[in-house]
């Protein structure tokens, strides 16, 4: 596994973090919502080529409660951004964890979080790819990614259910997967000002079909 590029902090202190500052979170969940449709409290958008994406509930019996939300359009433009914003929660530090499942796409399998999003062009974001093997955390700013750090040789694969999480504090990014923290880095990019707060939510790229069962969105000081 490698780890490029951004300023990275050791991941034993990231570890012990990640687990002691926990914040109370707030659990969102699919199992009562309808079939076909879009889930209330969300927000959805599109940065890059490609058209919007089609995000509505799913039936999924491998997911809890037997519904997942889903990213469904298959697009195959490569610089499509695909974003599920939830927008009862503004807040500056916090995390956001999900339960995902990517099912398909030829040119991209990937499973996203977005936090500090201010809307559908800028934000940060944790990412898997079921194709890549390999799980990155970029800004995007004005919808334009901009590369901060990788997990190379991360093997996510389509049909199983992982669990990504990102979580912001101050000036620091860390992410983890299925429990394990990846990478934990700052913000080196030149393009001012940064994001300090926002809202938080899900993200796929190009015609990534994936199934999210559950967010969970924590604020902490």
């Amino acid at each position: 596994m490698t780890r490029t590029p951004g300023s990275i902090v050791p991941l034993i202190a990231a570890a012990l973090s990640f687990a002691a500052t926990n914040a109370a979170a707030q659990t969102i969940t699919f199992a009562n919502d309808m079939p076909g449709q879009p889930p209330k409290d969300f927000e959805f958008g599109v940065a890059g080529e490609g058209g919007p994406g089609r995000w509505q509930i799913v039936a999924d019996k491998t997911a809890a409660g037997g519904k997942a939300l889903a990213q469904l359009s298959t697009n195959t433009a490569a610089n499509r951004f695909l974003v599920a914003i939830y927008s009862p929660a503004v807040f500056a530090n916090g995390e956001i964890t999900t339960r995902c499942k990517p099912v398909s796409g030829r040119v991209d399998q990937a499973c996203g979080l977005i936090i500090r999003a201010a809307d559908a062009r800028n934000y940060y974001i944790a990412r898997s790819n079921a194709l890549e093997s390999n799980v990155r955390f970029y800004r995007v700013r004005n919808g334009e990614r901009q590369q901060l750090a990788t997990a190379e040789n991360v093997t996510t694969p389509s049909g199983q259910w992982h669990t990504l999480s990102l979580r912001a504090e101050g000036n620091r990014y860390t992410v983890s997967l299925n429990g394990k923290v990846l990478h934990a880095t700052s913000d080196t990019t030149t393009g001012e000002p940064r994001p300090t707060e926002g809202r938080a939510g899900l993200w796929v790229k190009s015609d990534s079909v994936t199934h999210f069962e559950r967010v969970e969105i924590g604020k902490m000081p």
